[in-house]
């Protein structure tokens, strides 16, 4: 198979990063989680106490940090923080520090030199329309807030954090406004990408169309 891009967007809880891990294992692709990499800065400025307002103190945190994808983990400055960056704190404050202009811009940067050179699945929520407007194939994961605040539960159980669905729903809502609000590369819907409404289907029935979609579009062998 020839050098691909697979954009997956769409808001938190619709099933793209499980979605996307099954891709790429069955492509046998690098796979990328753009929403770790937003939760990896956020939990870092966190710990430094720092002000979203302070612009140049930002800067300078983002010249220094390093972020790596190893073992299906994501590394901040050479530490695994695949869990911390699942904590509720976190869903508070990924939104407000993912609208920051310079950390997009940092990120974005990171992104698309891995995109060079390999193929590639990356999921997030403005791959199709900004980092890889190119990209071969784009998918949009929807799902309803009910379903999504559910998932979303069952994932913050499993990883030990308690909330409820309620609190969590609410936390959705908000995000997804800012998400779609924010000035920067806002969430939306790339205008040639394909959109799947997970609510309700298993994860084999979704990669199964994601498949057949890019199976069907170039007559690709898979």
């Amino acid at each position: 198979m020839k050098k691909i891009i697979i954009a997956i967007d769409g808001p938190a809880g619709a099933g793209k990063s499980t979605i996307a891990k099954k891709i790429a294992s069955i492509l046998k692709i690098k796979y990328i989680d753009t929403g770790a990499m937003y939760r990896a800065i956020t939990l870092k400025l966190i710990k430094l106490k720092t002000n979203l307002s302070e612009t140049d103190k930002i800067q300078e945190i983002l010249q220094s940090t390093q972020i790596d994808f190893m073992n299906e983990a994501i590394y901040l400055d050479g530490e695994n923080v695949n869990l911390q960056i699942r904590s509720p704190e976190i869903n508070n404050s990924v939104s407000a520090v993912s609208a920051i202009g310079i950390v997009r811009e940092k990120l974005v940067a990171i992104q698309r030199q891995i995109g060079q050179s390999k193929s590639i699945v990356m999921d997030g929520r403005d791959i199709g329309t900004n980092v890889f407007p190119d990209a071969d194939y784009k998918v949009f994961l929807t799902a309803s807030i009910e379903e999504r605040a559910y998932r979303r539960w069952l994932e913050m159980k499993e990883k030990g954090f308690q909330t409820s669905i309620e609190d969590i729903r609410q936390d959705l809502i908000k995000r997804d406004q800012g998400d779609m609000e924010r000035e920067i590369n806002p969430l939306c819907k790339s205008k040639d990408a394909i959109e799947i409404d997970t609510t309700g289907k298993d994860t084999r029935r979704v990669v199964e169309e994601i498949l057949l979609y890019i199976k069907e579009k170039n007559n690709v062998i898979i």
